[in-house]
């Protein structure tokens, strides 16, 4: 049987109802997701790729950039050209000189190959022969045409050259040589393509 429930009105002397005790209203508390980084993290980061990227653009403004005009081809700190036409090695080097260049003068390994690569790729008319700024004096002393000191350890002369025939005081790439020793004394009378060479322009 259910209980019964006894309701009474309880009065007091001045009428008033009773006061309506009140506690502080609930507040919910926000959830509280644990951070996975601190805050000061993102700022962190952002400062250093600053850092990074002003620190690139300084390197560049200080190395520059370095070009070549139309038709050179750009090498480390070299642009080079070579000519479709040909020329004696005198008047080859008088026309280099008027590009504000000279004959190539090959210093290294890696000059060499370069150049071998560039005349294979380009050598559509099947071009034979390219000046190169290296010239004999009599009694058979090469020279570079700006003076730098021949080094025999740093040539490329084909097997058996140079050979000193009559005449034969200049350089040629000789084109249809497959290995990077590919140099070849000839006489200088000979017209040749050519290859000039001169500093990259740095913007």
């Amino acid at each position: 049987m259910a209980s019964e429930i006894t309701y009474a009105e309880v009065k007091f002397k001045n009428g008033s109802p009773a006061p309506v005790v009140k506690g502080p209203p609930e507040t919910k508390k926000p959830e509280q997701r644990p951070q996975k980084y601190p805050l000061w993290l993102p700022w962190l980061i952002s400062v250093l790729l600053l850092l990074v990227c002003i620190a690139l653009v300084v390197a560049l403004l200080d190395r520059g950039w370095t070009c070549c005009p139309k038709g050179w081809r750009r090498f480390q700190g070299s642009c080079y050209f070579l000519s479709p036409d040909t020329m004696s090695w005198d008047e080859s080097a008088q026309n280099c000189t008027g590009m504000g260049s000279q004959l190539v003068v090959i210093t290294s390994k890696a000059e060499q190959e370069f150049l071998s690569k560039q005349i294979r790729q380009s050598n559509e008319s099947k071009a034979y022969n390219f000046y190169i700024g290296l010239f004999a004096e009599k009694g058979g002393q090469w020279h570079w045409v700006d003076k730098t000191p021949y080094n025999v350890t740093a040539a490329f002369w084909r097997k058996g050259e140079p050979n000193y025939l009559t005449g034969e005081n200049c350089t040629v790439i000789h084109v249809p040589t497959k290995t990077l020793n590919n140099w070849n004394d000839i006489s200088s009378s000979l017209d040749n393509h050519r290859i000039c060479e001169a500093a990259a322009v740095i913007v």
